[in-house]
């Protein structure tokens, strides 16, 4: 109609497609990517051994299966780092691998060779030599350990030598200094504040007489 402005209707313009809010750009809800190494591919999953013991029963020491060997068996008592060397060299066994991934007859193989370990290593690395009674070398491990070292201070004992005395008294064995370390007994500040009152009283006895 003249006289009019606009009259041409505006075309209607499409409504927008609405966008899932759950949905995010590169992402998908519930799902996850997977790891990608430094090839582009996924890592293989690790294979675990089905006959993988995680306590080893060795020498009776508990062990644990998921650490290498050589670490291992330096748990048992009287076991060092050398030795433990000198355990896996003699068996021709991968110091490296898993404890628990050995099967039982090759535990039990490495027990022989640490029972007999003094006729196959040299005499330095042998933790008890010249034994007083017999003379002999020997290598002691867990409990024997434990007893041989206890025999032998009640031998010391025993015989009233230096390190028999000092090892009854509670007191350091080796040379070490005692004047500021090492002390038994009451603190030397009591005892001297008791020493004080005690003088005190027999100098005032005879003045009250």
């Amino acid at each position: 109609m003249p006289g009019k402005k606009g009259t041409e209707d505006a075309a209607p313009t499409a409504p927008a497609a609405d966008k899932p809010t759950s949905e995010k750009k590169g992402k998908k809800s519930g799902e996850k990517k997977p790891k990608v190494g430094a090839e582009g591919k996924a890592p293989a999953p690790v294979v675990e051994n089905p006959n993988f013991r995680h306590i080893v029963r060795f020498a009776n020491t508990d062990l644990s299966g998921k650490r290498p060997m050589l670490m291992a068996l330096s748990d048992v008592k009287g076991v060092g780092r050398r030795v433990a060397e000198t355990v896996a060299h003699l068996s021709g066994l991968d110091p490296r691998k898993r404890l628990g991934d050995y099967s039982e007859a090759e535990t039990e193989g490495l027990e022989e060779l640490l029972l007999s370990f003094r006729a196959k290593a040299p005499s330095w690395l042998i933790n008890h030599r010249l034994d007083r009674s017999t003379g002999e070398n020997r290598h002691y491990v867990s409990a024997e350990l434990d007893t041989a070292v206890r025999d032998d201070i009640n031998m010391m004992k025993m015989i009233r030598c230096y390190r028999g005395i000092r090892h009854e008294r509670g007191q350091k064995v080796r040379g070490q200094r005692t004047r500021s370390n090492g002390r038994t007994g009451m603190a030397a500040g009591v005892m001297k504040k008791t020493m004080q009152e005690a003088a005190k009283a027999a100098k005032a006895a005879p003045e009250k007489k």
